[in-house]
């Protein structure tokens, strides 16, 4: 029996959808402190700055986040239109998505009341939600190339991306709290934290037959890392190091997976 895959879906979870993008944007425009807000940076003690921790990405690394708000905001619209309010896919993706939205706009909130620790809590819960995210859109077929590349190129990014930031928001929280790395030489302990960030990307290639996006955007925050680890305020050449091999691991297991699958456009 085949299964159904159209709904019908009103107007207002799309539109709900489409206005907690709205509240994600306005949240990152008071995080970028232009007009309100203390930049991100700067907020939290500052326990989030480029050179807080040998975890923390160069600052060029953020730039991604405008082309994931680029992203959310076309999804929003997107999921609007008539054909995607009748698609079971997008039913199932959209109060998932307003999660992920709100949770971002609270993580931006948290940090600029300084509240780091809480500030952990709610990326882990946000990364959460984005891999629930990605079940569903690898369980579910696109509604073809735009579909591949809004829906799933934005999330996709949005998820490698996270994984990257909650490992720094990690770092930033043990040092904030005067955790001496256990006894671990800095490095070591640095490099065992890529290490396990690199396991979650491999993951996530093997788990989506090879998207790109996810390992794209996890690429480019652990190569980001790496870079602010030479060329930075707070050098540290061994963990630059590592940081470049779990960059170039992620993104070579994507493509090996993505060639092996042999798979259309997906993201």
């Amino acid at each position: 029996m085949q299964q159904r895959t159209d709904v019908r879906t009103g107007l207002a979870v799309p539109v709900l959808v489409l206005v907690s993008s709205l509240v994600a944007i306005a949240a990152a425009f008071m995080g970028s402190g232009v007009l309100i807000g203390t930049p991100i940076q700067e907020a939290a003690g500052g326990w989030l700055n480029e050179d807080s921790t040998p975890l923390a990405p160069a600052s060029p690394a953020f730039r991604i986040w405008s082309l994931i708000y680029l992203g959310l905001l076309a999804y929003a619209v997107w999921q609007l239109l008539p054909a995607q309010r009748r698609s079971a896919r997008h039913a199932a993706l959209r109060r998932w998505a307003v999660a992920s939205m709100l949770l971002n706009a609270a993580w931006i909130w948290v940090v600029q009341l300084g509240l780091l620790v809480i500030s952990l809590a709610v990326i882990i819960v946000l990364l959460a939600v984005l891999a629930r995210i990605l079940v569903i859109l690898v369980r579910t077929p696109n509604g073809g190339v735009l579909d591949a590349l809004i829906t799933d190129g934005t999330f996709g990014l949005y998820l490698g991306w996270v994984t990257v930031a909650t490992v720094a928001n990690a770092a930033a929280v043990l040092a904030a709290s005067g955790v001496d790395g256990f006894g671990l030489p800095v490095t070591l302990l640095s490099s065992i934290v890529l290490a396990v960030a690199a396991a979650i990307g491999v993951a996530t290639a093997l788990y989506s037959r090879g998207r790109l996006a996810p390992a794209l955007a996890t690429s480019w925050g652990l190569a980001w890392i790496a870079v602010g680890r030479v060329d930075g305020g707070l050098v540290d050449h061994g963990t630059a190091i590592a940081a470049a091999i779990c960059a170039a691991v992620v993104l070579i297991t994507a493509v090996v997976v993505r060639v092996v699958a042999g798979t259309g456009p997906r993201d």
